[in-house]
């Protein structure tokens, strides 16, 4: 098979991909462009926790405001665990691509079964605090959840033992009340794990998360509030959205419940996903407003997901959406010292930006960047990877070219 610009090196059993960034010969190449920005990310944290390194290896970094240093680095290796394997899901859950591709796909495979058995083994140097003394286990936890509903080969390919672990340790965070804004999603998408996999699950919590956003909680024009007052961040991205979309999804398939709220969320998705595409810039930058800045690339995971859904609205072609998060994922990652000397990811949005952070913030936070990937579960030969490049909105904009105004979402009541 031939190797598109594609090159395997096995180094002390891990997997090392060249730099393709530069080269823009065709959409198969856009694709390796994306692999190679992902295992930069992602590979310390699988290849480390897969062998029981974890805590030896990563580096925890808080900022000087956290609330809590103590416990936020102790919480931190289930987020850098959880959120990274929320994002590489449904790469691994998919298959084909190039030999190397493969064989990539196959190693993380790999790292992630035994990460996951790490993680949930309490005799494991790398077991996480599933609980803890702040709340913030409910959070990742939920990640965890969310990525093994996104990858069902990784549940499957878990054997009873671990899948038992994971159960176990999944339940010890039904004893935190979650905060009333996203936090309630936490909760529900725990359940939906439950409910997927045909586990006892607590539908009260499913059914709160989703009755208080649907009816309560819709602000207009594509965006949901996270709890009250109203306030202008990515929260619709990093979770609210993608989250309601999973859950909606489980719950319609393997209960029938909520198909009364479907046609609306749909409709208020799209919305969001044009105004998403409209907030990244000509440059790839995206205006740098709200909390949890620092999240990088995942401040468009809804784009993304709705991309890996085959469910953008009409007025997104899916060379735009691609071209769009291609300049959003250089952006993010290209700055100088984005990465420590040591390969792990710094505070910030653009390089080192400690500042930026937020007090609940530390080094497991940030790779929820990850979740810009989800695209990568299309196949190679997908449309999303086969169309050509397109200009995406703010390109045209600001180079000179004529577009359709922007109107508001206004439902009929």
């Amino acid at each position: 098979m031939k190797r598109l610009f594609f090159l395997l090196i096995l180094v002390v059993g891990s997997v090392i991909i060249p730099d393709l960034s530069a080269q823009n010969n065709g959409a198969e190449n856009r694709r390796l462009e994306w692999l190679n920005y992902l295992d930069k990310i992602a590979k310390p944290v699988m290849s480390n926790l897969a062998n029981d390194r974890l805590r030896e290896e990563m580096p925890v970094s808080v900022p000087s405001i956290s609330d809590d240093p103590k416990n936020r680095k102790k919480v931190a290796y289930l987020e850098i665990f959880g959120r990274t394997l929320s994002g590489i899901a449904p790469w691994l859950n998919s298959e084909g691509g190039s030999q190397d591709e493969i064989a990539l796909r196959n190693r993380y495979r790999e790292w992630s079964l035994k990460a996951i058995d790490n993680a949930t083994n309490p005799a494991a140097k790398d077991y996480v605090a599933w609980m803890a003394p702040i709340p913030q286990p409910l959070v990742d936890a939920s990640y965890v959840a969310l990525a093994l509903i996104r990858a069902p080969w990784l549940w499957n390919h878990l054997d009873t033992k671990v899948q038992n672990q994971v159960v176990e340790a999944l339940k010890k965070t039904r004893s935190t009340v979650p905060v009333y804004n996203n936090w309630i999603l936490f909760s529900a998408m725990i359940e939906a794990f439950f409910c997927q996999y045909d586990i006892p699950y607590d539908p009260v919590r499913i059914e709160f998360g989703i009755r208080e956003f649907m009816e309560h909680w819709y602000t207009g024009d594509g965006m949901f509030s996270d709890g009250n007052p109203f306030n202008i961040n990515y929260y619709n991205s990093y979770v609210i959205q993608p989250y309601m979309n999973t859950i909606m999804y489980v719950m319609i398939q393997k209960t029938n419940r909520y198909k009364q709220y479907a046609g609306k969320l749909d409709t208020i998705s799209k919305r969001y996903a044009q105004l998403q595409e409209r907030c990244i810039n000509a440059d790839g930058s995206f205006p740098a407003t709200g909390r949890s800045i620092v999240y990088r690339g995942a401040a468009f995971q809804h784009l993304a997901d709705m991309a890996l859904h085959k469910n953008l609205p009409v007025s997104l072609t899916e060379g735009q959406v691609r071209a769009a998060l291609t300049a959003v994922i250089r952006k993010t990652l290209d700055a100088p010292n984005t990465f420590s000397t040591a390969g792990w990811l710094n505070l910030g949005v653009c390089g080192d930006q400690p500042g930026l952070a937020d007090v609940y913030n530390n080094t497991g936070s940030l790779y929820i960047c990850t979740n810009i990937f989800l695209p990568l579960g299309l196949s190679v030969n997908d449309s999303f990877w086969t169309c050509e490049d397109k200009a995406w909105t703010a390109v045209k904009i600001w180079s000179g070219q004529d577009v359709n105004g922007d109107h508001a979402l206004e439902f009929n009541h």
